[in-house]
C-alpha cells in the first residue's frame, strides 16, 4: 500500500538585513513602472547562513499595477568562512495602491498590510554549502525605508 507523503515543514534557515540605495527610475516600459535599487551591503545570520552582503547588486523591480511588484533580485554572500554564494531572489509584492505608493516613495509601511513571498535560488562552489542547490527554499520579505528584511526558509 502506498502512503502519501506528508505536508512539507518549513526550516529557518537565515535572517537576511540588505541595505539598499536609491532606486535609478526607468520609467512605465510594456512589463510595468521599471526600477533598479542598488543592493548597499547587509548581514546574513542564521542557523545554515551567516555573514555579509556584498555591495554590487540590485533588486530589479516592475511594479505592474497599483497594488502588485514583481521583485527579481541578484547579490552575493560571503560566509564568515569566506565561502561565496551567489543569490537570485524571485517573488512579489502585494498591498493596497496607497502602502505600493509609500513603498516606492521610500517610506515606512507596517509590514503586516504586505505580502511579499520569494524564492530564492542559490549557486556556490562550496562543497558544505551543496544543500542550498539540492533543494527548495522560500522567504518573507519586509521593505523598510533603508534595508529590506528577508527571512529564508528550507522547504522539507
Amino acid at each position: 500500500m502506498m502512503t502519501t507523503p506528508t505536508a512539507p515543514l518549513l526550516e529557518h534557515i537565515a535572517t537576511l538585513h540588505v541595505y539598499v540605495g536609491p532606486p535609478q527610475e526607468v520609467g512605465e516600459t510594456p512589463s510595468g513602472r521599471r526600477r533598479i535599487i542598488p543592493i548597499l551591503g547587509g548581514n546574513v545570520s542564521g542557523p545554515l547562513l551567516n555573514g555579509t552582503i556584498l555591495p554590487g547588486g540590485a533588486d530589479f523591480q516592475s511594479i505592474r499595477s497599483p497594488t502588485y511588484t514583481d521583485i527579481q533580485a541578484r547579490y552575493v554572500i560571503e560566509t564568515t568562512e569566506g565561502h561565496r554564494v551567489y543569490v537570485e531572489n524571485t517573488g512579489i509584492r502585494t498591498c493596497s495602491a496607497e502602502d505600493t505608493a509609500k513603498l516606492a516613495r521610500g517610506e515606512a509601511v507596517d509590514p503586516a498590510r504586505v505580502y511579499f513571498r520569494t524564492y530564492p535560488r542559490f549557486e556556490t562552489a562550496a562543497p558544505e554549502l551543496a544543500c542550498l542547490q539540492e533543494q527548495l527554499f522560500v522567504g518573507t520579505g519586509a521593505r523598510y525605508p533603508d534595508h529590506v528584511e528577508l527571512n529564508f526558509y528550507r522547504v522539507g
